[in-house]
């Protein structure tokens, strides 16, 4: 058994290798959204640090350790990444002071929360505040604007805010896929508009992390695969009734964030290879049920929350398989 300090250092040296990792997602963000991608960085990160020094005060523990470890600032910065750019401030504090006392320290601290804190806050937030949740920019403010717009009680004006991609296409009754593509701004190429970017830059993020072997290739690579599979099956061409291509659900919303940065969480997801195959073609068969047929805009949030509450079934299903019949 190792000792807690080289326990203690793993962790820390995994989160900093996240966090690298994570970074050309989140300047391909501030790319495409601007100053709020930060601003939303800066308050998650400010508030997770404050709830862990908080915590560790009424625990009687010593402060450092507690924001040392590194899983705070990387619920924080993941959390941040999935929330709506320019969202309000207090939307962005709630998110992630509910993520880590509701999906973390309720049940002990790091290393026994049974759901992935970061998706926890993201979709509580959703849920008690939609409006706010689905306010997503048509494009970047400067940084005055994004001032005023975040910390002020004013409403988004409504030629800036705009439908996802994921949401037009969900709604979508009568336009074909071709003409959603060259008439709606929110569709780029393939996929919806600069999210190709993001996705494809989170995804350079998460091959840096399997080469690194931070994780196994089973959860993401079973989120992706049936993701591609089931939108394949489904997928109706170009028709009014399509639900998109393969290429536009891989290359839209947080679906790469999700495969190489969430489903990898070691703590709340599977930790045998066959269940973290299955724990991830779960989360990629749910986030396109919910994308296409739920009142969510993206199902990865959910999709990561109904997969943690079957990780126990996974694990014994995972063991009974592996292990020999009994005579």
């Amino acid at each position: 058994m190792q000792p807690p300090d080289a326990t203690e250092d793993r962790l820390q040296q995994a989160m900093k290798t996240v966090l690298l990792a994570v970074l050309p997602g989140l300047l391909a963000l501030f790319w495409l959204y601007g100053w709020g991608v930060l601003l939303n960085l800066i308050l998650a990160v400010v508030s997770a640090l404050f709830v862990e020094a908080g915590v560790a005060c009424l625990r009687q523990q010593t402060v450092g350790p507690a924001v040392r470890d590194g899983s705070a600032l990387v619920s924080a910065t993941l959390l941040a990444a999935a929330l709506p750019a320019y969202c309000p401030w207090w939307l962005t504090v709630i998110a992630t002071a509910s993520g880590l006392l509701f999906g973390k320290h309720l049940y002990g601290g790091v290393g026994k929360n049974p759901f992935n804190p970061a998706m926890l806050g993201f979709a509580l937030s959703i849920v008690l505040f939609p409006q706010s949740m689905t306010q997503w920019p048509g494009h970047g403010l400067d940084f005055a604007s994004t001032l005023l717009q975040v910390f002020s009680p004013a409403q988004a004006p409504d030629a800036w805010v705009q439908a996802t991609a994921l949401d037009s296409l969900r709604i979508n009754k009568s336009l074909t896929m071709d003409e959603l593509f060259a008439s709606h701004s929110a569709f780029g190429r393939f996929g919806a508009r600069g999210m190709e970017w993001v996705n494809l830059a989170f995804l350079l993020g998460g091959l840096f992390l399997l080469q690194r072997r931070v994780f196994g290739w089973q959860a993401p690579t079973g989120m992706l695969a049936s993701l591609f599979v089931i939108s394949l099956l489904c997928w109706n061409g170009s028709g009014s009734d399509s639900h998109g291509s393969p290429l536009f659900h891989l290359l839209s919303g947080a679906t790469m964030l999700g495969a190489f940065f969430i489903v990898t969480e070691p703590v709340s997801g599977a930790k045998s290879a066959l269940a973290r195959l299955l724990f991830g073609v779960g989360v990629g068969l749910l986030t396109y049920v919910i994308r296409t047929w739920g009142g969510y805009p993206d199902g990865v949030a959910f999709a990561v929350l109904l997969m943690n509450l079957l990780v126990p079934a996974l694990e014994r299903f995972a063991a009974a398989r592996q292990s020999p019949v009994s005579s």
